[in-house]
């Protein structure tokens, strides 16, 4: 019998986008079963061969973003970073995505709540909603981030995801 067992903080983002913690093996059977064409990794660890030897034997695109943990005042978030995950969230020719962090709290988040300002119109109260029941009331830093970050986005209107709000 096989046992599914989701990453830490896993979550549907949105149609074909999901969000999570590093997955550890007890967790590749429930990957599986989401038909993943992409996942995303925001982070610092470069040692988890198991979890890379999983992803290749899957044909799965791999994109490891480097970002450190944000911790004030000396590690910022990384705003270069975010353009690279969100210009690969709005071609949909990488869906489904996972996108995923350490443990799917705080570069996450930012991730998130920047896609949501940008790419939906969401409202800063919701955003932040979000944000802390994934982090924990924990990321002041995180929230004033999201909250001045600002980017021009350039892809195909074809290739946008349906939830992508142009009107906004």
């Amino acid at each position: 019998m096989t046992v599914y067992v989701p990453p830490l903080n896993f979550s549907l983002v949105e149609d074909g986008i999901y969000r999570s913690g590093h997955p550890v093996p007890i967790n590749f059977p429930f990957l599986q079963t989401l038909n993943l064409k992409t996942v995303i990794y925001l982070g610092d660890k470069t040692d988890n061969f198991e979890y890379y030897k999983f992803l290749k034997s899957m044909n799965i695109n791999f994109v490891y973003i480097h970002m450190e943990s944000s911790s004030e005042p000396f590690i910022m978030n990384d705003p270069d970073a975010i353009i690279q995950a969100l210009k690969l969230i709005i071609n949909i020719e990488n869906y489904p995505i996972l996108i995923h962090s350490n443990k799917g709290k705080h570069r996450i988040g930012v991730l998130v709540g920047i896609m949501r300002k940008l790419l939906q119109g969401w409202s800063m109260t919701g955003i932040f909603n979000e944000y802390d029941k994934f982090a924990g009331g924990k990321g002041d830093s995180d929230i004033e981030f999201i909250e001045v970050f600002q980017t021009e986005l350039e892809g195909s209107l074809q290739k946008l995801p349906s939830f992508v709000r142009l009107d906004h």
